[in-house]
């Protein structure tokens, strides 16, 4: 019997959403010295609370030893990059937001978003752990701090004189451990008629879509819309608009407020989304539960395309070092045996080998060079950016592998 208990309502852990056995700290890439030597792995072993429905890991590595020294910048992403100017642009036209204003964006990594934010003159400051990804963000002009945010940095915040009109906060709840401090820092620091946004994957779409390999060490928790009204709530925060993205293979971009500032009614889609996450059962613990028969479905789909593809003596490589292609390939034990190679635009990756596996990174002209049968794309969310990419693997007949929600040869 599990005996940890959930991060929010303290209620204890005994229902299994889906067990992945054993795994390394998927952005833990390594070194080729280190490739003889001992590897850490933990149980990525996922439970959702009876009471709650929150979806979750245990914590066995501290935020801090995961995120100190970083290596996935956001900018090396068109698809993401994009994403970002067109939240700016919208948001500054939605909430009136201009060089009087103040933007505050928690897990700021590389500065890929509140650069957008620079240019249009309005003040902004980054919250950014990891050092080395800090100094990126710096090196654009960027003011970033490096530190954890919770309700210490907020309190250290509001005592400097900040009171953010905006707090931003993309694809970093899932990184939280300590959920309620996370929760309740953002209530401190935020202006009284400030509004915050958060993004991060949808639970109902990671179900729906078999999107298993989204689950790793760094992320946490898991949300949906439903569990997500009740920790606002507990602490004084209304969500007052949802929207559904197609980023990381469907998310949530959720607007949230001060509850007492009623100058800001709730929007209909914050309703919408909750019934149509109640019609899909996530508020009944058996639904859950049903997750782990369609995970090893995949696993016995990708092992038999890739052992049909060996026995014919064709070449498969794998596009992207992503912290879910980590998961899938460990999961999956699937190796150098398997997979010759893989490729990553990130110079931070390039040379080095991926958890657990032991896989190779290399520059991407690695593929023209050796001209593979397969690519199998690891970050499947951006699968349209990679193949216009690599549109020229036709021209030797080459083909292009998506694992998820289900395998696809193209």
């Amino acid at each position: 019997m599990n005996k940890s208990k959930c991060r929010f309502c303290n209620t204890p852990l005994t229902n299994t959403f889906v067990n992945l056995g054993m795994s390394p700290i998927s952005n833990a890439f390594l070194k080729g010295d280190q490739l003889n030597q001992g590897e850490k792995f933990y149980p990525l072993h996922v439970y959702v609370c009876d009471s709650c429905y929150l979806v979750q890991l245990e914590e066995f590595e501290t935020p801090d030893k995961i995120f100190s020294d970083y290596v996935y910048f956001s900018s090396f992403s068109d698809t993401w990059l994009k994403h970002a100017e067109d939240y700016t642009n919208e948001i500054v036209a939605n909430f009136g937001l201009d060089k009087k204003s103040q933007v505050i964006e928690i897990a700021s990594n590389d500065g890929y978003l509140l650069q957008y934010f620079k240019e249009r003159g309005i003040p902004i400051l980054g919250i950014e752990p990891a050092e080395n990804v800090a100094d990126v963000a710096r090196s654009k002009g960027i003011p970033t701090m490096s530190i954890f945010f919770g309700t210490k940095t907020a309190k250290e915040l509001v005592d400097d004189g900040y009171g953010p009109d905006l707090v931003i906060g993309n694809n970093v709840l899932a990184h939280v451990p300590d959920l309620n401090d996370f929760v309740e820092g953002i209530k401190i620091l935020l202006k009284s008629t400030g509004i915050f946004t958060l993004e991060f994957p949808h639970v109902l779409r990671l179900m729906a879509e078999n999107q298993f390999d989204t689950i790793y060490h760094e992320h946490f928790s898991y949300f949906s819309l439903l569990t997500l009204e009740r920790i606002f709530a507990t602490h004084n925060l209304t969500i007052f608009d949802v929207k559904e993205l197609s980023t990381h293979g469907g998310s949530l971009r959720i607007y949230g407020r001060h509850s007492g500032n009623n100058e800001i009614p709730v929007r209909k889609s914050v309703q919408q989304l909750h019934e149509k996450e109640k019609e899909a059962g996530l508020d009944n613990i058996a639904i859950y539960e049903k997750f782990s028969g369609n995970v090893k479905k995949i696993k016995v789909e990708l092992l038999d395309f890739l052992i049909q593809a060996n026995r014919k003596g064709k070449v498969v490589i794998a596009y992207g070092a992503p912290a879910k292609g980590n998961t899938l390939l460990n999961y999956c034990g699937i190796r150098e045996d398997f997979i010759r190679y893989t490729v990553d635009r990130s110079p931070y990756k390039q040379g080095l080998f991926l958890p657990g596996t032991h896989i190779p990174v290399y520059h991407p002209d690695k593929i023209r060079e050796t001209r593979p049968d397969f690519v199998l794309i690891l970050p499947w969310n951006i699968k349209e950016e990679i193949m216009d990419q690599l549109d020229y693997i036709k021209d030797w007949g080459g083909c292009f592998v998506i694992p998820i929600p289900e395998l696809k040869v193209l």
